[in-house]
């Protein structure tokens, strides 16, 4: 039976910028470039990238690793067209808990979580708190305008 793994890969404008913005809001580690190579940028060109594809670019981390080795690892991938629509794909920051703690804590930890990821370069796009549901997020965007719920 083959095995495999994955990565998450982010499409983005910046991707050293949407790298250190998710590394804190992930509490990830920026990603050292592989063993032989001093920077990604000539690991990248050893690859076969042209220079023209990494101009504009810092030479600075793209990718990001779980400091615990649990989660997958992140790519932010550079692409020439800007972020248009919605995200088919989005991320669950889950900071609350649980649902076996009251709503008001739960709530205290998810804005707690969203006011850190706001001093980061994060945006609130809208609050999910609907009377009666016993359930609390917040929506935000990061640097690019890329969803993600912390809950």
């Amino acid at each position: 039976m083959t095995t495999s793994s994955m990565q998450i890969v982010i499409d983005c404008a910046e991707p050293a910028a949407l790298a250190e913005f998710w590394a804190e809001a992930l509490h990830y580690d920026l990603a050292p470039p592989p063993a032989g190579f001093a920077s990604w940028h000539a690991f990248y060109r050893s690859v076969g990238v042209p220079d023209s594809e990494l101009a504009g670019q810092p030479d600075a981390p793209d990718r990001l690793l779980d400091p615990a080795g649990v989660g997958p690892p992140v790519w932010f991938q550079q692409v020439p067209e800007p972020k248009a629509v919605k995200n088919r794909l989005h991320l669950d920051l889950r900071v609350s808990g649980g649902r076996w703690l009251p709503l008001a804590e739960r709530r205290a930890r998810v804005e707690a979580e969203s006011a850190r990821l706001r001093a980061a370069g994060a945006r609130t796009f809208r609050v999910l708190d609907d009377p009666g549901y016993d359930h609390f997020a917040i929506v935000m965007q990061d640097p690019e305008g890329n969803e993600f719920c912390v809950c």
